[in-house]
């Protein structure tokens, strides 16, 4: 059992992790409707920066890789953010709506490729 500074040691450093995801998403998103020009686009992609370096240390810990590697969530998450994609594609204009089509069929695609790879662990061997 983990002593109690070990405890509190590890609540404050999960704490501060996803308070900078959580962080790193809200300059990302909403740094629009206070700041405009080039503090907008250096709050907008230090934000994303941020959120993405957060996310993919929260993504490594054991409870959450495992709840990602699961079929269900992947199966979920190929076909929402597939169905996002196809959606966005159709319904933005211009480069905006390619991007975001671009990078959550890159996310559908991820989701897809551990769907494939979970498939291959749990073939029996003789195939």
């Amino acid at each position: 059992m983990k002593s109690l500074l070990a405890a509190v040691k590890s609540f404050i450093a999960n704490l501060l992790l996803w308070s900078f995801f959580v962080g790193g998403l809200a300059a990302s998103t909403a740094s629009g409707a206070v700041l405009d020009g080039t503090e907008k686009s250096i709050a907008t992609y230090a934000g994303i920066a941020v959120s993405l370096l957060a996310g993919s240390r929260i993504a490594k810990k054991p409870r959450i890789k495992a709840f990602l590697s699961k079929p269900s969530t992947l199966w979920f998450l190929f076909l929402f953010n597939g169905g996002v994609a196809a959606f966005c594609y159709l319904t933005m204009d211009g480069v905006k709506g390619i991007a975001t089509a671009a990078g959550m069929g890159l996310v559908s695609l991820g989701a897809a490729g551990g769907l494939v790879s979970g498939r291959k662990k749990r073939a029996p061997a003789g195939y």
